[in-house]
């Protein structure tokens, strides 16, 4: 074969990773009952080790946020798939008392922690040590850190994930479904090896175990003040009348999915309600015929809108058109605003981004962004290294965080005070002169 024949061959194409459409662990029990839940206690207690941990929630479909499907699973321990709501259906903590405690004792492996923690906590289920894989994955700079790529990447086989977004509150659940469901946690311990391993390859356990500490005390943000202002297309709505039907729709929209426990947008979807209030119906029968008012509860529940409507739009209590500021005003309108604050952070933008090339971590993993900004916002009087970690640690960066900026931070603001101060007496100088 001659050079340009070489060079014009198809390259071939790489064998694609092996499947694992099965746990590789054959014991899965499916835990329905209290006496279930004594068992999965006592065959937990007695093995040891970090004990893999996963939650099911049926976002999406249900109003509440709790767990529909517990899977744990510890050393030769089967892989318990344990379900809170047949257990005990009116979300009783007590009843896991026992398992909290098996849990408490060692450490959980989980990936995306913090998709976990709020519903298992709403059970009694709280960690005393973690390790989560997939915020391990990105301080180890794995490029793609859903469960399935990270298995990919270093496990060396794919995943079957067909049923990521199904509705978890359905009984009984598939058997598919629970398959799926243990193939979750089955790869999570080799997974913590692997990433643990990349981890001290790169000198950022250290990281990692601050990271890890920090989630301990992660809880869920709370609910918005006038959440309703968050209606999809509502942000174009400057009248305070219309906006008094907004807020009245959605709180009966609100009212009813808790009472129904279904998700709010199953019920009428945010664009039916911002479509009635931009174009406020005069009748009930006119808005029992407006096409772009639908969903499945927007006939069945007719009497409820129009009462709704009826109400948000004779209230005298009508709501502000903008919310009063809180906190420091948003950055996008430093340029024009607040100049000075604006140069600073577009002298720490840079350092920020030099810091995380150099430790090989997502920039917002380095450092949360909104940190950055209070930063530039109100600097130290005094700026130096101490003062800049200071000032971090109090807005809640982990020491790592805070040692790793810290030069670059000082350089960064003293060259933008040092450019200001510049400007200055050149205008100034350009005035006498």
């Amino acid at each position: 074969m001659n050079e340009s024949s070489a060079d014009s061959a198809p390259i071939p194409e790489a064998a694609p990773l092996p499947l694992l459409e099965k746990p590789n662990n054959p014991k899965i029990e499916l835990i329905t009952t209290v006496d279930g839940l004594a068992e999965v206690v006592a065959v937990l207690a007695s093995n040891n080790g970090p004990i893999a941990l996963d939650a099911e929630r049926a976002s999406g479909f249900r109003y509440s946020s709790r767990a529909y499907l517990v899977q744990a699973q510890r050393g030769n321990s089967p892989i318990y798939l344990i379900d809170p709501v047949s257990i005990s259906p009116e979300g009783d903590a007590s009843v896991f008392e026992d398992l909290a405690k098996v849990l408490a004792s060692d450490v959980w492996i989980l990936h995306a922690a913090t998709q976990d923690l709020g519903c298992l906590a709403e059970l009694g289920l709280r960690p005393t040590a973690l390790f989560d894989t997939e915020l391990g994955g990105r301080l180890a700079a794995i490029p793609r850190v859903g469960l399935g790529s990270m298995t990919e990447t270093l496990l060396g086989f794919r995943l079957a994930k067909e049923h990521s977004a199904v509705d978890w509150s359905v009984r009984p659940m598939h058997a598919d479904w629970l398959n799926y469901a243990a193939l979750d946690v089955d790869v999570l311990p080799a997974l913590m090896s692997a990433v643990a391993e990349s981890l001290e390859q790169q000198n950022k356990t250290e990281f990692a175990r601050q990271e890890f500490e920090a989630l301990l005390s992660f809880a869920p943000r709370g609910p918005k003040p006038d959440r309703w202002r968050g209606m999809t297309g509502l942000h174009d709505v400057k009248d305070a009348a219309k906006l008094a039907i907004a807020r009245s729709l959605w709180e009966a929209r609100e009212q009813l999915a808790i009472k129904l426990d279904v998700s709010p947008g199953r019920l009428v979807p945010d664009s039916s309600l911002v479509a009635v209030v931009k174009n406020t119906p005069r009748s009930r029968s006119e808005l029992a015929g407006r096409k772009d008012f639908n969903g499945r509860a927007s006939r069945t529940y007719l009497d409820t809108w129009w009462k709704a409507l009826d109400e948000g739009a004779n209230t005298r209590d009508l709501p502000p058109v903008r919310l009063p500021a809180v906190g420091i005003p948003n950055h996008r309108n430093w340029a024009n605003k607040f100049p000075d604050a604006d140069a600073r952070l577009n002298a720490l933008k840079p350092a920020m981004t030099l810091v995380a090339e150099r430790l090989n971590i997502p920039v917002e993993n380095v450092l949360t962004p909104d940190f950055m900004r209070q930063l530039a916002w109100e600097p130290p009087q005094i700026v130096d290294e101490a003062s800049v970690i200071s000032k971090l640690a109090s807005l809640g960066a982990r020491a790592w965080q805070c040692e790793a900026v810290a030069a670059d931070f000082v350089t960064a603001l003293t060259n933008a005070a040092a450019a200001k101060n510049a400007a200055e007496t050149n205008a100034k100088a350009t005035e006498e002169a």
